[in-house]
């Protein structure tokens, strides 16, 4: 422990009676527990980069607050996060490999939200589902487009359902409208992939409406055409919830059809935007992109294309030192809508481009799985049903999501 190593978590600022605090918690939920501790501490543990000694943390915050910071401190500190699983060290690895094994062997995917961010009980998730497409902000009965539209694709929120649900239910009101595939390629953000760019698996999901099945055959076309591992990261998918939350709402709209899926995490794309060039110059990402394509003209059968994405990331929870203000909110909305122009033209290059000329600045979530399945997929015109954005005032925050719906 004289050189203290953090491993990648989750930290975020929060507000509780008064006192500004952050947040500390795990990424990959190896432990539900969750750190609250006040600045001073997180300056500390944010020294715990496996480069500091004790005594070179001690400097740093003597130099910071003027004030003394005894050994047995620190220790106490390393000994909190050792409890918790948040050190990068022989404990924690320990861990994750027999969770990771256990994920592995298991037979399913099984639900890793339920009871958390929406009901665990069928009735009960099936009257929210419900509910999100008859709320104020949901589609409403009528039709959202025109007749003899056919859908091959939609575009939806990943965001926690209880903020996004109406504004997925617009995608998918539009899906079961004028889709006519029981394949779906679900493309989701990989927020916890390591490995790779992109991750797969043979594993069905299993949610409180049922279990969904995964195509194997078309698991093991896909990965046998592409040259490197696309299972190396499958543990990912233990806990993402951008696929599982568009799986509940392909249920609920599918269920007296034979739904089938393909599940992708796709990664950060972050090196090609520093690096300036697109993404159709990394082998990595033109060999999968040829592979989907390949793999999908050989099934045979209609396929239909869903991209569970966020889109703008900003505020202090995301370390941006700034305050919301409407003026703010109405320059992230020009620049989505400007973004989004380019989604609804299926130009992934323009797309990329436009985020790459903004380095990233607003963080948009679903950079990878946008610009893949504009990259996959076979349509003419891509329509905006919904745009929106949900501001955390005690953060000054505020993450923006749309829904889109892609037409042959």
């Amino acid at each position: 422990m004289e050189y203290p190593r953090l491993r990648a978590v989750d930290a975020f600022p929060v507000e509780h009676q008064g006192q500004q605090l952050i947040c500390i918690r795990d990424p990959l939920h190896l432990t539900d527990k969750a750190l609250f501790v006040p600045l001073p501490l997180f300056f500390i543990i944010s020294l715990f980069d496996g480069r500091h000694t004790l005594l070179d943390i001690q400097e740093a915050y003597m130099r910071m607050f003027g004030e003394l910071l005894f050994t047995h401190q620190i220790e106490e500190i390393i000994q909190q996060l050792d409890e918790h699983y948040f050190l990068d060290n022989e404990r924690f690895q320990v861990l994750r490999q027999q969770v990771e094994q256990a994920f592995l062997e298991a037979p399913v995917r099984e639900a890793a939200h339920a009871g958390l961010t929406y009901p665990a009980e069928r009735d009960a998730l099936e009257r929210e589902l419900e509910g999100f497409f008859s709320a104020r902000e949901g589609p409403g009965a009528g039709p959202l487009l025109p007749d003899g539209a056919r859908v091959c694709g939609v575009m939806a929120p990943h965001i926690d359902l209880r903020r996004g649900g109406p504004c997925s239910a617009w995608a998918y009101k539009a899906l079961v409208e004028a889709a006519k595939a029981d394949l779906f390629l679900v493309f989701g953000t990989g927020h916890a992939l390591s490995r790779g760019l992109f991750a797969l698996t043979r594993k069905d999901f299993v949610t409180p409406l049922g279990v969904v099945q995964t195509d194997r055959a078309f698991v093991e076309k896909l990965a046998a055409k592409y040259p490197g591992d696309l299972f190396q990261d499958e543990f990912s998918h233990k806990q993402e919830h951008s696929i599982e939350f568009q799986l509940l709402f392909l249920q609920y709209l599918f269920r007296q059809r034979p739904l089938r899926i393909v599940p992708i995490l796709c990664g950060s794309f972050q090196e090609m935007i520093l690096k300036r060039v697109s993404p159709q110059t990394v082998p990595e990402v033109a060999d999968f992109i040829a592979a989907v394509k390949e793999t999908v003209a050989e099934q045979g059968e209609a396929v239909c294309y869903v991209a569970g994405v966020d889109l703008a990331h900003v505020g202090q929870k995301f370390g941006d030192q700034i305050r919301l203000t409407t003026g703010l909110l109405e320059s992230i909305e020009r620049k989505d809508r400007a973004m989004l122009r380019y989604i609804q033209a299926l130009d992934a290059e323009g797309f990329f481009a436009f985020v790459q000329e903004e380095q990233d600045s607003r963080r948009i979530c679903g950079l990878s799985s946008i610009y893949t399945m504009l990259s996959v997929m076979e349509a003419r015109e891509g329509r905006l049903l919904r745009y929106e954005q949900a501001v955390e005032r005690e953060t000054q925050s505020t993450v923006t999501y749309a829904s889109l719906a892609f037409c042959v």
